[in-house]
């Protein structure tokens, strides 16, 4: 067990958060946190950081546990280089290292007979233990690893302190998977990533030996990863077996089951109380009514299940139908400062089609977006199109407006009721209406920008990042919303699930072109994958090749491979000769320094010479062995 919850409960000031919170994470458990915002998904990750102190309960952590901790948007602040800043997680085992390598240098200078020796050889076999441990010679290997999946290949060399906010935040997360904590916190980790990345991600921590604590709204992600799900609804945390799929099943039938024994039990205390109520006043049958008075007073009485507010209703209709070409890109070059982002591009969309944008950041999906909605030579526009647009940064609000006036300023003919109707459908309450807009969080600000959007009544929709910023259940009525749409749908996002659900076609954009994928988010994926088993076949064919050509090299004929044998014969011989000889030389010296061969000067002297004729021999036999080994 890392870390666990008893019974805590916790409160800003009235503000009750949650209370009775009970759960454990234990070693290697992938566990997903969701909930609506501001349901205390972050005040509970400040409890286990311990950077807030609960009103009741315990919050136990393991002794000496390490956390790593991600929050969302806060990125690495360093003055040096990516790899350099890498380093710096593995500096014990550099040092390590670096001490191995000196006790080596220290233990080739030392007399092997001496007891230096001795001390030292001892040391270098204990650092030898600790790198090999620590795997401390791959250091260069871990790194690259993490930062080439990452995104990060190409930027060893960069300054931190020059990148944006997003790329900070994304080499924050591959410096907390190299230090490999005992605890992965990760609050809104796919922000900044593409769609590579994250598939790199899920596959790096599916395999990852710490536990992983993760609050996402991205499903697909949460499926891959997590085998376990918390949720903080109504004031109460529970618990789930299984990724997020499987708890939407759960829940589902948790509620409907709670909900079936709420609705009995109440039948059956109005059948009670109806015959109390029609026979306590009879002396007949008073003494059944009081036992029936008895029955209701000793029942445990059931709360009704907690029922969610209901999520924002989002419907997008138009007017007048397009013609079935909706549009048609004919070599479009595309390039932004300078820099080439598109070249020759083309492209068919027709009518009801629903068409998802993908590709890694920068490679221009928004541009091409925003191009489509401004016009381009080369892009031709079907008779009867009208393009509504979704700007993922809102840009097109008005910040001193209040959100009633930022409707109804675009709508002049629509009554107030109705005005207020459709910001309430999308999820704004009455309480929002006289707010400014520079003041809404960025879920509200959102569920306005779709609201005015799906007012504009496009027959085209162009989207981009419609799911940005929004909670789980409105990104799921978007959803249906949109599958529900006849109209076409020409959207960016990086949420998988959402693609999945929407895209009846795949679009990419990668390395300055423009492809094509028929079969929605599945037959984009499986030719990807044929693409990249096509790519490794062709690099272990060359490799086999390469290998062939050197096996064919090496090769050897029957002679060669007799000569080479004898030579190791020979060379094993010499050893054992020398050995022998050296058993020799040694046994002479030991009789040389007896007693009684130096009591007698004749015996001396025979020993002497013997010990020069074996000095001699062994001088021989070392000239003969340098030949055969060199």
């Amino acid at each position: 067990m890392l870390v666990s919850f008893d019974d805590v409960t916790f409160s800003y000031g009235d503000n009750l958060i949650f209370s009775n919170a009970a759960f454990a994470i234990n070693e290697g458990e992938k566990v997903a946190l969701v909930g609506a915002n501001g349901e205390g998904k972050t005040t509970l990750i400040k409890l286990i950081m311990e950077q807030l102190t609960p009103d009741y309960g315990r919050v136990i952590r393991k002794n000496g546990i390490c956390i790593g901790y991600l929050e969302q948007n806060g990125g690495l602040e360093a003055a040096g280089t990516v790899y350099g800043e890498m380093l710096k997680v593995f500096s014990s085992d550099l040092a390590a290292v670096e001490r191995l390598s000196e006790l080596s240098r220290k233990l080739s200078e030392c007399d092997p007979s001496s007891h230096e020796y001795s001390v030292i050889a001892a040391k270098l076999e204990s650092a030898q233990k600790y790198v090999d441990a620590r795997d401390a010679f791959n250091v260069d290997v871990k790194i690259k690893r993490v930062l080439n999946g990452m995104g990060f290949e190409s930027f060893y060399g960069r300054e931190i302190a020059g990148m944006s906010g997003g790329e900070k935040t994304r080499l924050k997360l591959a410096r907390l998977l190299l230090e490999a904590p005992d605890l992965l916190i990760l609050d809104e980790p796919t922000n900044h990533l593409d769609i590579d990345t994250l598939f790199w991600l899920e596959d790096y921590l599916k395999d990852f030996g710490g536990a992983v604590l993760v609050v996402s709204h991205d499903r697909y992600f949460l499926d891959r990863v997590c085998s376990r799900t918390f949720e903080i609804e109504n004031k109460t945390l529970s618990t789930y077996p299984g990724n997020y799929s499987k708890y939407k099943v759960l829940k589902a039938e948790r509620y409907a089951l709670a909900l079936k024994e709420y609705e009995r039990q109440q039948e059956e205390r109005a059948r009670l109380q109806t015959y109390v109520d029609k026979n306590i006043v009879r002396a007949t049958t008073a003494k059944s009514a009081q036992s029936r008075v008895k029955q209701l007073e000793k029942m445990e009485i059931l709360q009704k299940p907690y029922t969610p507010p209901a999520p924002p209703r989002f419907n997008f209709t138009y007017t007048q139908p397009p013609y079935e070409r909706v549009l048609t890109i004919k070599n479009l070059n595309l390039s932004v400062g300078g820099k080439t982002l598109i070249s020759g591009a083309n492209l068919d969309v027709v009518r009801g089609q629903k068409l998802a944008i993908v590709g890694p950041n920068g490679a221009g999906k928004s541009t091409l977006l925003k191009r489509i909605a401004s016009g381009d030579p080369a892009i031709e526009e079907g008779r009867y199109v009208h393009f509504a647009v979704y700007d993922q940064e809102n840009a097109n609000l008005d910040g001193q407006n209040t959100v009633l006036a930022e409707l109804w300023e675009r709508h002049v003919a629509y009554g107030q009721t109705e005005v207020r109707a459709s910001l309430a459908r999308c999820g704004l309450v009455p309480e929002d209406m006289d707010k400014k807009v520079k003041d809404l969080s960025g879920g509200e600000r959102a569920k306005l920008a779709l609201c005015v959007f799906e007012n504009e009544h496009g027959n085209v929709l162009l989207m981009d990042e419609p799911t940005n910023h929004l909670d789980l259940p409105a990104r799921e009525s978007l959803e249906e919303a949109l599958k529900k749409f006849d109209g076409t749908v020409i959207f960016v996002s990086h949420d998988r699930y959402f693609i999945t659900a929407i895209a009846d076609s795949v679009a990419e954009i990668e390395n300055g072109l423009l492809t094509a994928y028929s079969g929605g988010y599945a037959g984009y994926t499986a030719a990807k994958q044929a693409a990249a088993a096509e790519q490794r076949a062709l690099k272990e064919e060359q490799e086999r090749k390469l290998y062939e050509a050197a096996r064919k090299e090496s090769y050897r004929s029957k002679k060669d491979r007799a000569q080479e044998a004898a030579r190791k014969a020979k060379i094993k011989q010499l050893e054992a000769d020398i050995s022998t000889a050296e058993g020799q030389e040694e046994a002479l010296n030991a009789q040389l320094v007896s007693p009684e061969v130096l009591a007698d000067y004749k015996k001396s002297a025979e020993v002497a010479q013997k010990l020069e004729h074996i000095r001699g021999e062994i001088e021989k036999l070392y000239a003969e062995y340098e030949q055969y080994i060199g």
